[in-house]
């Protein structure tokens, strides 16, 4: 227990909590191995408040709080729903089996973190820091957020991170069709993303030693940047219409009618310019044989 961080705090040691507002707008209380069974709203319009290996049942327990932490803490699928409208958390070493988590929030310090039904969760929050998290069913992860920090990351589930914003990831591995589409301002490091679609219609989308897989990847895209990267063997029709800078140390399927900029890579198979090619139509392109 950090006693040094809950001092001036109201212990609350070994309680059952039920019903509806079971704490409701209570501030400086530090729950120590609490359970709180099925009802709603347990600590809505709380602040200051400390859980630390505590169990959570019902749904809506942290709504319109200011300032809380959570450790050594599980929210069971019953509790769905669990953190919205709130600012300030931090979070360690908990496992979150409810969906639909964090929802317009700002200041997230998640570390430590399991989440295997993350559908929706992460929606329209600011300021997010995650180190070593695991989420897993997470369709729409990372829906519109923005101010985003992330080392040590594994994900499964589409459509994510689209329409983030200032976003900088390192350690990842991101399964994911339709990724960041319409981002702007994301860099990536020493990553792996697999899936189809990846980055269409993003700005200023950077990926630093990075393996990507999937069909048509980086189409659409103002400004990517790609610097020693791995291309897959589902990558075909990689780079329609898109401004890049690219450096790519594998051989890449096919290219196709990229608008502008410069890409080298080790050979590619195919490329294809049409008719249909997009002004300037003057992307050099460069292979080592």
């Amino acid at each position: 227990m950090d006693t040094e961080n809950n001092k001036g705090m109201t212990l609350v040691e070994g309680k059952e909590f039920g019903g509806e507002r079971a704490l409701f707008a209570t501030h400086d209380l530090n729950l120590v191995n609490c359970t709180f069974h099925v009802g709603e709203s347990a600590l809505k319009c709380c602040g200051n408040i400390n859980a630390e290996g505590c169990r959570f049942e019902g749904k809506y327990p942290y709504w319109h709080v200011d300032g809380f932490r959570c450790v050594n803490c599980e929210f069971t699928a019953g509790a769905r729903a669990a953190l919205w409208y709130s600012r300030n958390m931090v979070m360690r070493d908990c496992r979150v089996d409810a969906p639909k988590m964090f929802r317009e929030m700002e200041n997230l310090d998640i570390e430590r973190v399991t989440i295997p039904d993350a559908q929706e969760t992460l929606w329209s929050c600011r300021g997010i820091r995650l180190r070593d998290v695991e989420v897993k069913n997470a369709d729409y992860v990372f829906f519109h957020c923005s101010d985003i920090d992330i080392d040590g990351y594994r994900q499964d589930g589409n459509y994510s991170f689209q329409y983030c914003r200032n976003v900088v990831i390192r350690n990842a591995v991101i399964n994911s069709k339709d990724a960041f589409w319409e981002t702007e301002n994301v860099t990536v490091y020493d990553s792996e993303i697999n899936g189809e679609y990846l980055g269409w219609h993003s700005r200023n989308l950077r990926l630093v030693r990075c393996k990507i897989n999937g069909t048509q990847p980086l189409c659409y895209a103002e400004n990517l940047v790609m610097e020693d990267c791995e291309m897959g063997d589902q990558c075909d029709l990689s780079f329609e219409d898109s401004a890049l800078q690219a450096t790519v140390k594998t051989a890449i399927v096919s290219v196709k009618n990229p608008r502008t900029g410069s890409l080298h890579a080790l050979n590619i198979g195919e490329v294809i310019t049409d008719r249909n090619i997009l002004a300037p139509a003057d992307c050099k392109i460069t292979t080592d044989f």
